[in-house]
């Protein structure tokens, strides 16, 4: 499955049946906040989204295909993470409200990941990203500017949105993964 507008409205259908506590932007922000941050596992994510944790009747095939598909698209060598927004159909005011959503589940997926104790200890780009992300947390549509700006503004932000998860994903590969056991040899 790739991700897609089509993807985005499935998974507004599924959390909607769900009775989730959040819409899918930040849904799927904070899902790939926590992969980033400790390789959660499909039960963990919907115990963070959903009031009991379980799917509703019927929604249980999209959210473990939205799962899977961010999942493989982050550890994807050819880059194909996108941050599931809303469809460039929708009102622009909408998208970029979608978006600040998408930061704050973000910033709160990877908060609630065990493997990364105090990202404030983060250094270089990855500190960088985590500022911005934060600051598109408040990002807004300035009514001073042509519609072809905010849209120009809007897609840069989720292109450096893209490319900062990928780049977070990579730097903190090393707390997802368990420290390896170091074998001794004997000699007798």
């Amino acid at each position: 499955m790739v991700l897609s507008t089509r993807t985005f409205n499935e998974l507004q259908r599924a959390l909607a049946q769900s009775h989730a506590l959040a819409d899918a932007a930040e849904a799927h922000g904070t899902l790939v906040g926590s992969l980033c941050a400790t390789g959660c596992s499909l039960d963990e994510w919907l115990a963070e989204i959903l009031p009991e944790g379980r799917a509703g009747h019927g929604a249980a095939a999209s959210l473990q295909a939205v799962f899977n598909a961010t999942s493989g698209a982050l550890g994807d060598t050819d880059m194909s993470f996108q941050p599931l927004l809303p469809p460039d159909e929708d009102p622009i005011a909408l998208r970029t409200t979608a978006l600040g959503e998408w930061c704050q589940g973000f910033l709160y997926g990877l908060g609630i990941g065990v493997a990364v104790p105090d990202v404030s200890q983060l250094q270089g780009e990855a500190a960088e990203v985590l500022r911005d992300m934060a600051e598109i947390t408040h990002v807004d549509v300035d009514p001073e500017d042509s519609e072809e700006s905010n849209e120009a503004a809007y897609a840069e932000l989720v292109e450096f949105v893209r490319v900062g998860v990928q780049l977070l994903y990579e730097q903190l590969q090393p707390l997802r993964d368990p420290p390896r056991q170091h074998s001794r040899e004997v000699l007798h």
